[in-house]
């Protein structure tokens, strides 16, 4: 666990089912506190309780539940994911449903994305001049930001690639923020807005 802003923590772990690692983070610098796409760290879930135990779990998407039922059965954690992915949970899963818009629990608000899925969503974080969460519509390896491999996007990957250019477009005119998360990839912390909108105009300059 690496604290990686005031009461924002990162970590990572390994993913069998798809044999990567992935990366999860928690808050308590928001109240009450809250994880995001979580898988229980090396440090096992026990860590929370001393550092104050996560209340809500969201979902950037419907593919991020992971460990989400092991936070609501120790802590009692309430499961968020937006309602157009609801229908993934049929195995008794206890996850409440937020539209785009809205702001949840902890002050964090749930941005539209979509174009890769309906339900993709940006979490903005109202904290440390503002973070932002992503899932998986963007990814960070090496310090370089990319979409997801076109075998990834569907039948039409350059149109979802457009769709995802629109939304954070339209997130970046209207929200202000310093730092990135990411499902998939380091965190960009400091600076991070600067480099979303590079990323972004190379991208365009591509035909995005």
């Amino acid at each position: 666990m690496k604290e990686i802003l005031p009461g924002v923590f990162h970590w990572k772990t390994f993913h069998q089912g798809i044999q990567a690692y992935v990366h999860s983070y928690y808050s308590n610098a928001t109240d009450p506190p809250v994880a995001i796409d979580p898988r229980v760290p090396a440090e096992g879930i026990e860590w929370f309780a001393a550092h104050g135990a996560p209340q809500h779990v969201y979902l950037t998407n419907r593919h991020h539940y992971r460990h989400s039922d092991r936070f609501a059965a120790r802590y009692g954690a309430k499961v968020w994911c937006h309602e157009d992915g609801l229908h993934e949970f049929t195995h008794g899963e206890t996850v409440r449903s937020f539209s785009h818009g809205r702001r949840l629990p902890g002050g964090v608000l749930a941005l539209k994305v979509g174009s890769l899925c309906p339900e993709e969503t940006a979490l903005y974080l109202p904290v440390s001049g503002g973070v932002l969460s992503v899932g998986d519509a963007i990814a960070r390896s090496r310090g370089r930001l990319s979409f997801m491999p076109d075998a990834y996007l569907g039948d039409d990957p350059e149109g979802v690639k457009r769709g995802l250019c629109e939304a954070f477009g339209k997130i970046l005119r209207e929200r202000e923020f310093d730092h990135l998360l990411f499902a998939h990839g380091a965190p960009w912390i400091g600076g991070a807005r600067a480099g979303l909108e590079r990323f972004l105009a190379a991208m365009a300059r591509a035909g995005c």
